[in-house]
């Protein structure tokens, strides 16, 4: 069914999506049968893919990616440049009852830090941090913190190595095999290189 609600300006809304947020960025395009609800807040130059639901009280950055069939609740933050693959679902109630009505400071956050990207089907527990440019694999359930870079499969999730900014898995060096960036441990997680020429890329 086709509805009349006017989308935000610069705003693409298909035919058969809904749009109901005033708080989309310009750029941002809603395609069919995706539903972005009042209250919800969209940044600029995001695809919301077929089927994606955006709860009132999520919010989602700037250039991000959300896949055919994303479930993203109120109480979920995803930061720029993140990568949401086709069927991700968040939660965000660790203990879900019909008859109880819960919302706002009741709800358990869940955070999604700048260029990470969750596979398809991944499960993502409310409460967790994904760390930036964090790699979560295909069917994963994530249930608990997930340090930056940090290369995850499984369930429950599990860290099997490194990730690149550009997505490639690190190997045991720490200098990516594809675009060149170099990484030193930091503590529990990595950093790019001081002395790399693309530190600042």
């Amino acid at each position: 069914m086709e509805h009349s609600r006017v989308a935000p300006e610069g705003v693409f809304v298909h035919p058969h999506g809904l749009c109901e947020s005033e708080s989309v960025g310009a750029g941002t395009r809603v395609w069919a049968f995706a539903h972005v609800l009042p209250g919800a807040r969209v940044g600029v130059d995001c695809n919301i893919c077929d089927g994606a639901f955006v709860e009132g009280g999520a919010v989602v950055g700037d250039r991000v990616t959300v896949k055919n069939q994303v479930m993203i609740f109120e109480g979920v933050t995803v930061e720029d440049d993140v990568f949401l693959g086709p069927g991700v679902i968040f939660t965000n109630d660790m203990k879900p009852r019909a008859h109880i009505k819960r919302g706002g400071d009741a709800l358990l956050p869940t955070f999604i830090r700048k260029g990470a990207t969750l596979g398809a089907g991944t499960v993502v527990v409310c409460g967790s941090t994904v760390g930036e440019h964090a790699f979560v694999g295909a069917g994963s359930v994530v249930t608990r913190d997930v340090a930056a870079h940090s290369f995850m499969v499984g369930n429950p999730a599990r860290r099997i190595g490194w990730a690149c900014v550009c997505g490639e898995r690190l190997p045991a060096g720490l200098r990516c095999t594809d675009c060149g960036r170099a990484y030193a441990e930091s503590g529990s997680s990595i950093a790019l290189f001081a002395g790399d020429p693309s530190a600042e890329a």
